[in-house]
């Protein structure tokens, strides 16, 4: 069940787009609030539904009217937070290259590097760019 639900979180934010943000959530906090809520509305209205191509996400969407309200509502809050979680991804290098062109100069780039970089210089560190790690579940 927590592997279909973890699909079927992936396979929502496939086909979904990014949003402004304000809080994220990760895929396990994610997993954790849907196993919570729509595990059981998936046992009962989706035991059939396949992964591919969000199948569980659509047979959610064909049986909205009898899925619990808590399920519904839940998905609708997951589905935003994580959109939110990538954009703040995508965003947070742009919004710390004048911390990491401050603070970890000579630092070479890729495989994190520069990130962490970031992560120790926090004291110093701009406002702006330390939300933005924090938005990005980096921290």
């Amino acid at each position: 069940m927590r592997r279909m639900i973890f699909a079927f979180a992936t396979s929502m934010l496939l086909v979904t787009a990014p949003a402004a943000f304000a809080q994220t959530v990760g895929f396990a906090e994610a997993i954790k609030i849907l196993s919570a809520s729509c595990g059981k509305d998936i046992e009962t209205y989706c035991k059939s539904a396949t992964l591919a191509n969000n199948g569980i996400g659509k047979c959610l969407d064909q049986n909205q009217a009898k899925v619990s309200q808590k399920c519904n509502a839940d998905r609708a809050v997951v589905v935003t937070l994580i959109q939110e979680r990538l954009a703040a991804q995508a965003a947070a290098p742009k919004i710390c290259q004048r911390d990491a062109a401050q603070y970890c100069k000579g630092v070479k780039p890729g495989a994190g590097h520069v990130l962490r970089c970031l992560l120790k210089a926090q004291p110093s560190v701009s406002k702006k760019c330390n939300t933005a790690i924090d938005l990005a579940g980096y921290r």
